[in-house]
């Protein structure tokens, strides 16, 4: 039999592949991988304050990871920088930040590595309510802006011509994006939060004749991956968290092999392709 505390992580593990899946496949569609790179690196920076202002730690990191998101869009819109140059800063300063806030604090005692790399197996119910009850709420909502988060994606232009209001949109994608980071943290901890995003995604992207077919299959991936990692963790006493992007790493490796996957019939073009 498995201990509680090994099921209690299957569980919360699914719970957050099921909600990665989606939203990972809007950040390959989009190539906003660097992007979620830096929200994951500004976590630290929300640890440091939540610490030194003695607040709860998932609302101090969504109100850090929110306020990237909307100094990005700022920094964007006076065209200073490109986007890549901005995202760089964004992400190294925040994580240089929260780490120099952390050395400052000597009279607390925190455990980095957790934080940089999750530790899934200390899960208590209370998080698996909060991981499940946050991912129905980013699910739903993205089920909800789903026609305009794809048509902004294909086409900005387009999507304002429909009335879809993209802007809206991304910005709410930004949300659900902090949301989710803030909540994936203690799982697979800060540097390892985007690998998770992307790489079921990607795993998925050979396999899908649409693009809703590719968010369900990225999420079944994504448990996979969840379920291997923690097995492999279990019997090769290793760290969970890297072990589960370990485990989805062997899967996105295995959907290139030649065997693995043919062209789909009637496949779409799904949003992000290369013309």
């Amino acid at each position: 039999m498995l201990d509680d505390f090994f099921v209690r992580a299957l569980i919360a593990g699914v719970g957050l592949a099921l909600t990665t899946g989606p939203l990972g496949c809007l950040v390959v569609w989009r190539r906003m991988a660097y992007f979620g790179d830096t929200m994951a690196h500004s976590a630290l920076l929300g640890v440091a304050l939540s610490l030194f202002f003695e607040i709860n730690l998932l609302v101090s990191v969504f109100a850090v990871a929110v306020g990237v998101s909307l100094l990005l869009l700022l920094l964007q819109k006076r065209q200073a920088l490109s986007a890549d140059s901005l995202l760089g800063i964004l992400s190294h300063s925040t994580l240089a930040i929260g780490l120099v806030l952390v050395a400052f604090m000597s009279w607390v005692r925190i455990d980095l590595i957790a934080f940089l790399f999750g530790d899934i197996l200390a899960v208590t119910t209370q998080d698996i309510l909060l991981i499940w009850g946050g991912g129905a709420l980013v699910l739903t909502c993205l089920a909800f802006l789903w026609r305009s988060l794809i048509a902004s994606t294909v086409s900005h232009e387009l999507a304002e011509a429909e009335g879809l209001r993209p802007e809206r949109a991304r910005l709410i994608f930004m949300l659900l994006m902090a949301l989710v980071i803030a909540i994936a943290m203690k799982i697979v901890g800060i540097m390892l939060i985007t690998a998770l995003l992307i790489i079921p995604a990607a795993s998925a992207r050979r396999f899908s004749a649409s693009p809703e077919m590719m968010a369900v299959l990225s999420s079944v991936i994504g448990a996979l991956a969840v379920v291997g990692g923690l097995f492999g963790s279990l019997y090769g006493d290793t760290p969970s968290g890297p072990s589960i992007v370990v485990a989805a790493l062997v899967l996105f490796v295995a959907s290139l092999l030649p065997s693995a996957g043919r062209t789909l019939a009637g496949r779409q073009a799904l949003p992000g392709d290369r013309p």
